[in-house]
């Protein structure tokens, strides 16, 4: 944290701290803004009591997920079926789904998936994510 500031300013990063009384359900939270040309990218995290860290917010979409090794992130079409059609792939690739979190902007907008798997998932079962119809964005993480 010293030195971060000065690390960003010098590879020409601006960085904006605004602080505020809490809001909302967390006592305290950071929310991370990327901007580039027209292009905005947000996350917002807390750590919870027992001192893990939880993102609650990507893109503007509410949601509580933990991190993991390894994990899948989609953003895709709040549709029926996507869920079911997922987790049969994984399933079928006997790739175990050890977390599910959900988070969607409205009904039948758009949504993200973050799940946490127990193994890293192969890069023919992400292309295959990416064929299905909702997903928009497929990405294996890994922390």
């Amino acid at each position: 944290m010293v030195n971060a500031p000065v690390i960003a300013k010098e590879r020409g990063i601006r960085i904006s701290e605004v602080r505020r009384d809490q809001e909302g359900a967390y006592e305290g939270y950071i929310k991370l803004t990327v901007s580039a040309g027209v292009l905005s990218r947000s996350v917002a995290g807390t750590v919870f009591s027992n001192g893990r860290p939880r993102l609650i917010q990507i893109k503007g979409i509410d949601m509580e997920a933990e991190f993991a090794p390894h994990m899948l992130y989609i953003t895709n079409e709040d549709k029926p079926g996507f869920i079911g059609r997922l987790g049969t792939l994984l399933g079928n690739a006997s790739v175990n789904i050890a977390n599910f979190n959900l988070g969607r902007s409205a009904q039948g907008a758009d949504a993200i998936a973050l799940l946490q798997l127990d193994e890293r998932i192969s890069d023919a079962i992400l292309k295959e994510i990416r064929t299905f119809p909702q997903v928009k964005q497929a990405r294996a993480l890994a922390f």
